[in-house]
């Protein structure tokens, strides 16, 4: 009767159960599930983002020649401007005036700007010819 209970005993310890593994999965199969839903989150992703991209190319075609134009006549005054301001972090934003004038002001805390050697003379009422 021990014998029969020794042998059963060994009998149900050598077929405990075991972890199931499921089929082609290998050691750290975990970033497969991983790299999948990546890959999925991308391309839903892409799918959404395709009509934005096709209507900013249809925009870009549209606004390319003018914007080619304001580029050929403007580039060069673009270019002075960004060659005699250093810091533009000293400015304030842009400002529209009344009247239309488009002006840029030092802020106050702002560095002293450094003298131009010539100054353009001021007229009868104080007015600056630009």
């Amino acid at each position: 009767m021990t014998r029969l209970a020794a042998a059963t005993l060994v009998l149900s310890l050598a077929a405990a159960p075991l972890a199931a593994q499921e089929d082609g999965a290998e050691e750290g199969g975990g970033f497969g599930l991983m790299e999948r839903g990546i890959e999925l989150f991308f391309r839903g992703m892409m799918d959404e983002m395709q009509p934005a991209f096709r209507e900013f190319r249809q925009l870009a075609e549209e606004a390319g020649p003018a914007l080619n134009d304001f580029l050929t006549q403007m580039g060069p005054a673009l270019r002075d401007l960004l060659a005699e301001v250093e810091d533009w972090s000293v400015y304030e934003a842009p400002e529209i005036l009344p009247n239309g004038d488009i002006i840029i002001r030092r802020k106050p805390e702002a560095p002293d700007a450094p003298k131009p050697e010539e100054l353009p003379e001021a007229g009868e009422d104080g007015a600056v010819d630009i």
